[in-house]
């Protein structure tokens, strides 16, 4: 279905300034559906047609009352003889009122067409829509709410509605089910909701509100006057002390330019801000937790240091340094965790650091290797990013230890050896990252010495490689290829090289019952 910019620029050829002044209605037009207990329509002429023919491009229904249309009008194309109102409020550019019959309703509709005019200029219709009238006759709060839409009609006929301060509306604005104030000129209360006067005695107001202006109820009235001010919608938010929050949302109703009163429509938030504090706190918590975590990792890492200081065995020096290595891997995921909000971590952070720490590590005068990192990893889930960093850490490592062995040790030179020794070619590394939403691919490529002969990735017996295959199958649920590359992947290269392709999904795979 299109959109309301799309009808009115493909059907009535509008945009720019009346556009926008559109989009503000709609955007604004909640309170007043509710106010009228009645549907609300949206009509745009069509462009060359002389105000014969329509397209629907916004419709509300009310949350204070049942709606008359089922059926979404949206997009529809309309005529004169269908809807004859729509074309007089149109023509003559004042409000127009009348029964309607149309052919998807069996029963006729009451009618009230508002010409909804910019700079002077009548760009659309907008149309209230309800059942007829039933014999009962309205409460008090059918009369005042009736009464107020009516004033909201002039402005939107006069051009001064919507507002052109308009303040963007959030999930949080109040409606006028949750409570309304209709106040005069002044700011004296001249009626107050029942729901109006719950929100006013959750802020400690048990007096009564009528006649008497907010300053002697005890609350403040900068939104009120702000609003009387600059003849827009003016929000705050109300706390009385930890516990209790309102939202005042204070539409003022205008006479030209002048105030004749406002709309105070409030709205108990406090459960919404204690659930917000919850989670502030939930999250430096959790961000504690993390920091805590990384700081006892680096303990330990600092202990496997000291041990490893103590051995002679070459290959136990060795297996420390590798568990510190990866250590120092899951600890900076934690670090990254600690400074980031939420439940995603941009693996780029993580990556660049890991590659400096094998870089530190295993190049060494006789080993010289040269680390790459190309592409955008994006966010990944933290339950993925700690695997994910153990397994980078892993096939760095590998490729370092594996595909650049050290060389043989070679008998000592003669005394008089004049001839220069050789320095090793340098090897490349390469980690190219990419992140589609949906899954990320890292590719390792080096141009070492290359697979062995007959080698398979399942049949792997090196510790390295099991810890890989393991967190890859279980823990991240992606898949691994370890392969010869066809061609040159990273420049001219000094052997064969070797292609690992990691593929991780970033999405929860949704349980489906069967």
């Amino acid at each position: 279905m299109a959109g309301m910019a799309e009808l009115a620029r493909l059907h009535a050829g509008l945009d720019g300034p009346k556009l926008a002044h559109l989009h503000r209605l709609v955007a604004s037009w909640g309170p007043l559906a509710d106010l009228c207990f009645a549907d609300l329509l949206l009509f745009l002429p069509l462009a060359g047609e002389e105000g014969r023919r329509f397209v629907v491009a916004g419709q509300v229904r009310p949350s204070t009352n049942q709606t008359v249309y089922r059926h979404d009008f949206v997009g529809e194309v309309v005529d004169e003889a269908e809807r004859p109102l729509v074309a007089q409020a149109l023509r003559s550019g004042a409000i127009a009122e009348g029964e309607a019959h149309l052919a998807s309703q069996r029963e006729r509709v009451r009618v009230l067409t508002i010409p909804v005019r910019w700079e002077g200029e009548v760009i659309a219709v907008c149309s209230r829509e309800s059942a007829l009238a039933s014999a009962r006759q309205p409460g008090e709060l059918e009369r005042i709410y009736l009464s107020v839409f009516q004033r909201f009609a002039a402005m939107i006929a006069a051009g001064s509605f919507p507002f052109a301060a308009e303040d963007a509306e959030t999930e949080e604005a109040p409606r006028v089910g949750d409570g309304a104030l209709v106040l005069d000129a002044s700011g004296c209360v001249e009626y107050a909701s029942p729901n109006a006067v719950s929100a006013l005695h959750r802020l400690g107001v048990h007096r009564n509100a009528q006649g008497k202006q907010l300053g002697n109820l005890g609350l403040e009235e900068v939104a009120v006057r702000t609003a009387f001010a600059i003849g827009g919608p003016v929000t705050e938010e109300i706390e009385r002390g930890p516990d209790i929050t309102v939202v005042l949302r204070c539409l003022p109703l205008l006479d030209g330019q002048r105030p004749t009163g406002a709309l105070l429509l409030l709205r108990d938030i406090s459960e919404l801000r204690r659930r917000d504090r919850l989670l502030v706190s939930m999250d430096a918590t959790i961000r504690e937790i993390h920091h805590r975590v990384k700081n006892n990792l680096q303990t330990i890492s600092s202990l496997l240091r000291l041990q490893g200081r103590r051995l002679t065995s070459i290959e136990a020096k060795q297996a420390i340094e590798e568990s510190v290595r990866r250590i120092r891997s899951i600890a900076l995921v934690h670090e990254t965790l600690s400074q980031e909000g939420g439940g995603e971590v941009p693996f780029n952070d993580i990556v660049r650091p890991l590659v400096r720490m094998v870089e530190e590590s295993l190049v060494s005068p006789d080993r010289q290797v040269r680390f790459r990192v190309e592409g955008d990893a994006g966010r990944v889930p933290a339950r993925v990013a700690t695997p994910l960093a153990v397994v980078v850490t892993e096939l760095l490592q590998n490729a370092a230890d594996h595909a650049f062995p050290l060389p043989a040790a070679t008998p000592e030179a003669p005394e008089d050896a004049s001839a220069t020794v050789e320095p090793p070619p340098v090897g490349s590394v390469l980690v190219h990252l990419d992140n589609d939403g949906e899954e990320l691919a890292v590719r390792v490529v080096d141009d070492g010495v290359g697979l062995p002969p007959g080698f398979a990735l399942e049949d792997a017996r090196g510790l390295g490689l099991s810890i890989v295959r393991s967190l890859v199958t279980t823990q991240i649920e992606g898949s691994i290829s370890m392969r010869t590359p066809a061609g040159a992947d990273i420049g001219e290269g000094r052997g064969p090289g070797t292609v690992v392709d990691l593929r991780v999904p970033l999405t929860v795979p949704q349980y489906t019952g069967r």
